[in-house]
Order: structure tokens, then sequence, then C-alpha cells
């Protein structure tokens, strides 16, 4: 308990405004002999910079300015990955005097005992940021490094493939023997730590690319050297996990993956890609999701609309947008909030992404001839209220749904058009009369994603007026703009989750007749501005103007609505 007083009064000069909550914690980690530094770090009541720097000086270890970029190839040799990464050191150059190690927490007597006994240099202490140590390790070393390491130690290439075939999809449970199994865990279970929603596993010429989509834009994931030597069995075990045939390799598959962390069940849909350089392997990761107007995060104008769109008894709304802005969650958040005993919801999708309880959901299965078409024929026989059918993907499934829309039932369905007015082009593309698209089509509702700002990083923005005059942004809310920064808590990216953003047109009785008259779509998106629908750029402004995102975000994701708005 020595160490209580001074590690105070440098967290008291590093700005923390709770001694007494600090001391709680310190004297609490001491009593259950866990790490000091790491139980200070983790309350989030210090400053990490300005207080490990106050330990370094209190300790006479010498602080590492330079910036920790990774880990130089030699020295991974020296440092297993499996030191490294559990006790939170890295290597960072070998001098005449040794090799330096960057540690953040000096009273880590096991990691310097392990280190001594076997690294055969002398070895020099630096201390540095756990921040800067952490993105280091991954970046040097590469996810699941230590498993790897230990994977390739005195097997075959013959013996790598006899573990792939193990039954546990349970990310978390505790895996002590060093497998296959384990390493694709782990790429797993990191994947779902840092909110990813795709994992794509590539196989270059001479390398394994892993990548994660986190939060719509696509990250490289730092992997072990010498990867591409289990290529095969990681490719292997994710086709056993997903029940797919590890023996085809030549045609696409699809199948699903059930896993379970920290007791919540995690859907995979996987699909299988056959390329000149190998199998690529891509795993949509589906949690169980809450579907709420909250989370859709409409102002109170465009919630009133939807809520007035859902409350009528018939006709049909339609999502537009192209693959991944987030239609379907948002066709799951109006099935939820219309899922009562009185209603009768039935959907056809392909494929099935959420399971609601209390809606009956049909899976597309062309192999047996169950398209879009023929579910829905089916369905209209069944006595539903409500149907959701997953794409107006051709003519036959648009003129079933109108059918459907004209007998009294409410139909949601989504197409893939830029923007709303372009939704009505598209169904008249695919041979559908303007009066039935006129009288059957309540709504067509665009949509895209932005990723929202960092909480923990965001800082006030300033750009040119020149700039912000020629994207359309009100100048008189610039100094509401906000910035990014980047942060250990959004990974250095500025951002954390996304937001969506809407266009809602309601089909009036004046749309009605313009429609029916064939007007071009630059009049009746001028008509539907008029009666309060707010293009794309302009709703993503408000969400600006809010500090939820940046300008940049918004003009990456509505670059053909500004064309719009100058026509």
């Amino acid at each position: 308990m020595a160490f209580v007083e001074p590690l105070i009064e440098i967290a008291k000069a590093s700005g923390c405004s709770d001694l007494d909550a600090c001391r709680n914690i310190i004297q609490a980690a001491a009593e259950e002999q866990r790490s000091l530094i790491q139980s200070i770090l983790e309350s989030r009541l210090v400053d990490e910079t300005g207080f490990l720097k106050g330990v370094s000086r209190w300790l006479e270890i010498p602080w590492w300015n330079e910036p920790i970029t990774g880990v130089p190839g030699p020295l991974r040799e020296k440092v297993p990955a499996r030191t490294a990464l559990r006790y939170h050191v890295v290597p960072l150059q070998e001098d005449e005097h040794g090799i330096w190690i960057a540690i953040y927490d000096p009273f880590d007597l096991l990691a310097r005992q392990t280190l001594a006994s076997s690294v055969e240099e002398r070895i020099l202490y630096a201390m540095s940021t756990r921040t800067q140590i952490v993105q280091a390790l991954r970046q040097g070393y590469g996810v699941g490094a230590e498993t790897f390491e230990a994977i390739l130690e005195g097997r075959s290439e013959e013996e790598l493939g006899l573990d792939i075939k193990q039954e546990t999809n349970v990310l978390d449970l505790d895996d002590s023997e060093a497998s296959v199994v384990k390493f694709v865990n782990q790429i797993l279970r990191e994947a779902l730590e840092q909110r990813a929603t795709d994992i794509h596993v590539e196989p270059l010429q001479d390398d394994l690319q892993i990548r994660y989509r986190i939060d719509g834009v696509l990250h490289e994931v730092p992997v072990p050297p010498n990867i591409k030597v289990l290529q095969a069995s990681v490719i292997s075990r994710l086709k056993i996990m997903a029940h797919l045939d590890i023996a085809e390799r030549r045609l696409p598959q699809d199948g699903r993956i059930n896993l379970e962390l920290g007791a919540q069940p995690i859907d995979v849909r996987v699909a299988t890609i056959p390329s000149v350089a190998g199998e690529s392997i891509s795993l949509r990761l589906l949690g169980q999701e809450r579907f709420t107007f909250d989370r859709l995060g409409l102002d109170k104008e465009a919630q009133s609309r939807i809520r007035h769109l859902l409350a009528m008894p018939n006709g049909i709304v339609l999502l537009t947008g192209p693959t991944g802005c987030g239609k379907s969650t948002t066709l799951y958040t109006f099935l939820a909030s219309l899922n009562t005993k009185e209603r009768r919801i039935v959907t056809v999708e392909d494929p099935v992404e959420y399971k609601l309880p209390g809606v009956i959901q049909i899976a597309v299965k062309p192999e047996i001839n169950l398209t879009f078409a023929n579910g829905l024929r089916s369905i209209l026989r069944g006595d539903p209220n409500v149907i959701m059918v997953g794409e107006m993907r051709d003519r036959e499934t648009a003129e079933i749904a109108i059918r459907g829309a004209l007998t009294g039932h409410l139909v949601f369905s989504t197409l893939h058009t830029n923007d709303a007015i372009g939704g009505i082009t598209r169904l008249v593309d695919m041979g559908i009369e303007r009066f039935l698209v006129a009288n059957a089509v309540r709504a067509f509702i665009a949509q895209r994603l932005v990723r929202v700002l960092c909480s923990q990083c965001k800082r006030p923005a300033e750009y040119a007026a020149s700039y912000l005059k020629q994207i359309g942004f009100p100048l008189e809310h610039a100094s509401k703009a906000m910035g990014t920064l980047g942060c250990e808590h959004c990974r250095y990216t500025g951002y954390e989750g996304r937001a969506a953003i809407f266009e809602i047109c309601l089909v009036s009785p004046r749309l009605q007749d313009m429609i029916t008259q064939g007007r071009p779509a630059s009049v009746l998106r001028a008509t539907a501005m008029d009666e309060g629908m707010l293009p794309l750029r302009l709703y993503g402004w408000t969400k600006v103007i809010a500090g939820q995102t940046t300008v940049e975000e918004v003009v990456r994701v509505t670059a053909a609505d500004l064309e719009m708005l100058d026509e």
C-alpha cells in the first residue's frame, strides 16, 4: 500500500477531479491483487498520457516520445507474440545496449520475469501510453498472433486441419489449446468487439487478407506474418461452421452460422466466392437488434409523417436506396411498431435477416421455385393485414404487391433507386401502369446512413464560406459544424456508429394527378418539396447542426442529391 499516496499525487497532478474515488480504486485493486495502473486507467478519472508520464518521472523510467507504429521484423522472433500480447509489452528497437521494450505498467513483475527468462539480450524499459502499446501490438503481431504461433509449433500442414471440425460456436468459451478453431474464434470475437458488420477473408497471391466493415467503411486487419499457410484451414473451418461443402471450391455457396458471445446469440450469413487465388469468404454479422423509432433517429416532423403512413389501412410504402443503406432495419422497425395481436403480419425475404416474434417470415428459395412473386401469391391467400416483400425485383412481384395494396393490405417493400422520386420512374420502367402507381403507393422513402461522431473526441470544425455555399450548407449555422479528431475509443476514426437520414415523399392527390399525367421527375420532385419533402442532403444538414455527424459524411452519401438541388 506504499504506492497509494504517490499515485494519488500523480493522479491529482494529471487533472483527476475525484481523488477519493481514485483512492478507493487503488486500494481495492491492491487488496484484490489487480493491476493498479490498469485499474486507474480503466476508471477514466485521469488523463492517460499525463498520468503515465507522472509515473515515468516518479520511477525514473525513460518516456518514449516517438510514435510506436508497429514491431520491427527481427524483434518479433525475439519477443514472441504470446508474451507481448499477454503482458502488453512492445519491442521497440535494438542497439548496442540491448533491446528496448515499451511498457505502461511498471508494477507488472511477472511480465518482467517472463521477458528476462525468454529474451537473451539485455532488456531496457521505456514507458508509453496503453493506447499506443495496444495499437502497436495489433499492427505488429496481427489478430490471433499468439494462437497462430502456437499452432505452427511442431505441426505439419496435414495436422493443421485435424481440429477444424471441432463443434463449438461459443466465442468466449475458454479454449486453452491453440487450434485453428481458436484462431477463427479470435477473428470473429475481435470483429464483434469492434462493432464490425461484415468480415471479408480474401486470399491474395502470397498472403491472406482479412478486412472488417465498421460503420460502413472497410478496415484492413493486421494479420500474423506467413498466415498464408493457414488459408485452407481457416476457410475450411468457416465452411464447416456454416454447414457448407468443404470439397466444393469451384462454385459459390451460401450458409449461416449461429454464434454465441457473452450469452448473446449472433446470426452470421456466409457467402463463398471462388477466385483465382482461392476461395474468398464474406460474413455478415447480425446481432439481436431492438427495432425502435429512437434508433432510427427521426426528427419530430419525419416521425410524424412515418406514423401517419403506418396508421393507413392499405397501400404500399416503398423504401429506396443502394445496398447497405439500412433499408431492412427501417422496414423491421415499421413491422415491430405494427406487431400487435390484432394484426397478422407476413413477410417474404431473401434471406430472413432478423426473426421477429409473432411475425410469419418466409425465406425465398429459387431452387424450389419459391420466388418473391410465388411467395406473395401465397401470402395474399393467407388473410394477412400487413405484408412485407424484401425487394421488388421484377414486374410480376410489383403487380402482385399492387394488387394486394388495392385489395386492402398494407404492403412494405424496397427498390434500388438513388432518391425517393426515382421510385416512381423505376416502377414505370418495370411496366407498371402510371395510374396503378399513383393509386397504390402511399409514400416513397429514400434513405442513407451517415457515420456518427465519436462523443469522446469530436471538436468544432471550420470551413470556408465559399465551400459551404457550394454544397448548400446554411451559412448561419456554420459555427455548429463539428469535425473528427480520433481517439482510442473510436479506433482513431473519429466516428462511432451510424445514423439514418431520410427523404420522405408522401403521394398526395396533387402528386397522384401528376404521376398519372406522366409529368417529368424534376417536376414531381419540385412539387414534393413544395408539399414538405426534405431532400436527403437538407435532412443531413440537420444532423450536422445537431452535432451528430460531419459535413463530409453528408456530402459523401448525398453526392447525387446536390445535382438535383441545382436543377
